[in-house]
């Protein structure tokens, strides 16, 4: 058995709770040899971390943006090993930045406009503060104004209702960037994230079709709520289709159920060298 990975991880910079020292010290205890910090659409945990890691672990530079294909498919791009000061690169993080907050504005406008919910000024600027403010850090709000009882609750009963439009980069723009920055895109959770409908299989093809013909080069197969099956399916489409094999937990810390280093739902250990991506990045 190689090294123990895990290549999408999120600190406090996005929607996770673990600080950056906070994980480094949790990744240690876990054993994980090699890992990717891939907080959505910023790169300020993973700057943080990078000054952080200790000698004896690899560490992957990571960003996850959220995106949407031509045809209209969500999707979520991990880009893995990029150069930071790539202007390409630095476009692509400050129009996601924008559209993040166009979202969180219309977020705002709407739950006052659908719900009567309505937010001081205090409350808006420590949101606002937060490096990339989401649905988690709003609903989290809504639970401390009595508003929800939990996290989940707030989003279905709420935020859910609040239907932005379209807020997300295009795919073309962030594989683009990735490529041009010297990084790897790969497709987080192809087939679904947590709380997603699962796509169905000529979805997935046909968006992995699209996603191809941009540059991507990554499939991320092996996932912690696909179950092992589920991960081989992904694992034969990559490989059917030359593209390189990743996994990660989307570990979020308390944020979600989800324990660093696992790479599929039924927690079996993944050899490191089933990832071959490992073969084209730098640790």
């Amino acid at each position: 058995m190689g090294s123990r990975v895990d290549l999408h991880i999120h600190t406090t910079a996005s929607d996770g709770t673990d600080s950056p020292q906070e994980l480094v010290r949790n990744l240690r205890e876990a054993g994980i040899n090699i890992f990717a910090v891939t907080d959505h659409d910023t790169i300020r945990g993973a700057m943080a971390v990078k000054c952080l890691v200790p000698s004896g672990m690899g560490f992957i530079q990571g960003i996850e943006f959220s995106c949407r294909t031509d045809s209209g498919e969500k999707c979520h791009i991990l880009g893995l090993n990029y150069d930071e000061n790539n202007a390409d690169f630095r476009e692509a993080l400050r129009t996601g930045d924008d559209l993040r907050h166009q979202k969180f504005h219309r977020r705002i406008d709407l739950l006052r406009s659908q719900f009567g919910i309505t937010f001081t000024h205090e409350e808006i600027a420590a949101l606002l503060a937060t490096p990339s403010v989401g649905k988690p850090h709003l609903a989290n709000m809504l639970v401390s104004k009595g508003l929800a009882k939990s996290r989940q609750e707030a989003i279905t009963k709420f935020i859910d209702k609040c239907r932005t439009g379209t807020d997300r980069i295009a795919a073309g723009l962030a594989v683009r960037a990735i490529l041009s920055s010297g990084g790897i895109p790969v497709w987080a959770h192809p087939l679904g994230g947590e709380g997603e409908r699962e796509l169905t299989q000529d979805r997935f093809t046909a968006a992995l079709g699209e996603l191809m013909a941009l540059g991507l080069e990554g499939l991320e197969c092996w996932y912690s709520k696909y179950p092992a099956e589920k991960c081989e399916w992904l694992v034969s489409q990559a490989e059917r289709k030359g593209l390189l094999i990743s996994g990660g937990s989307d570990y979020h810390g308390t944020n979600k159920s989800i324990p660093l280093g696992r790479l599929n739902a039924d927690d079996i250990e993944i050899d490191s060298e089933k990832l071959t991506i490992l073969g084209r990045v730098r640790t």
